[in-house]
């Protein structure tokens, strides 16, 4: 299989180095210092494309690849706001592409074990609860993909809950939280790769799970995972269409 690979900083570089193990060849790779380069043409040489870019670039990669008709993953999460709009692009174009706030394996498994967890939750109002996230101080977007897909599943499970609110650290938004708004705490840290928890407390005790991620190299081989299983496929798909864990 051909790959390009539109942004090639550490998690592109990582991504080549599982994809070349996986008997793939990259033949095109895009960064911010040959962006002329992502053209219709250089992206017809490859059978699927990875975008793993910048929230304000990934709108305009998504239409390129549209435009040469290659089918796309995207890492890239802070672009969700215009996902109806995608979609539709998409459908009606006969595109594919696949995006997900987290390829990890052990994510996604994370994900499903916080929804599970949510419905049983959703019977003891006496728990609070929250998300909390920390990345890297070089990720652009906040609060992560990842939380807010957390604090979504929470959401459809949770009746008292029907909205979640972001806190940066050194904010206070705490304060001011309405009884059906979920907090997602955010924070910064050099060399954080990304942890993920879930609290659910009362005056008694409490309740949590947690996912820390290593190193971005879960990200990485997941994401070629997901060209694998995207090359032949029309339509428009989300991470969690991979597995099967229900």
């Amino acid at each position: 299989m051909n790959i390009a690979l539109i942004g090639y900083g550490k998690m592109g570089q990582i991504i080549e180095r599982f994809a070349v193990e996986r008997g793939h060849e990259v033949v095109l790779k895009i960064s911010v210092d040959n962006l002329d380069d992502l053209t219709t043409a250089n992206l017809k040489k490859a059978d699927v494309a990875i975008d793993f870019s910048a929230p304000d670039a990934a709108i305009g990669n998504i239409y390129a690849c549209f435009d040469a008709n290659v089918p796309l993953v995207v890492g890239t999460t802070g672009w969700y706001g215009q996902l109806q709009q995608i979609k539709n692009e998409c459908l009606s174009g006969n595109n594919s592409l696949l995006y997900g706030s987290n390829f990890s394996i052990g994510v996604n498994l994370f994900f499903h074990i916080n929804e599970v967890l949510a419905k049983l939750m959703n019977n003891y109002p006496a728990y609070e609860v929250q998300v909390e996230e920390i990345h890297h101080t070089q990720k652009l977007d906040s609060p992560s993909g990842t939380a807010m897909t957390l604090a979504e599943g929470i959401i459809d499970q949770v009746e008292r809950k029907s909205e979640w609110v972001n806190e940066l650290e050194g904010q206070n938004v705490a304060g001011v939280l309405k009884k059906e708004q979920l907090l997602i705490l955010s924070d910064r840290i050099e060399n954080v790769p990304g942890t993920h928890t879930v609290i659910y407390s009362s005056e008694v005790d409490e309740i949590a799970i947690k996912h820390t991620a290593h190193s971005r190299a879960g990200f990485a081989l997941g994401a070629v995972i997901a060209a694998e299983w995207l090359q032949h496929k029309q339509g428009f798909y989300n991470i969690s269409d991979i597995f099967n864990f229900k």
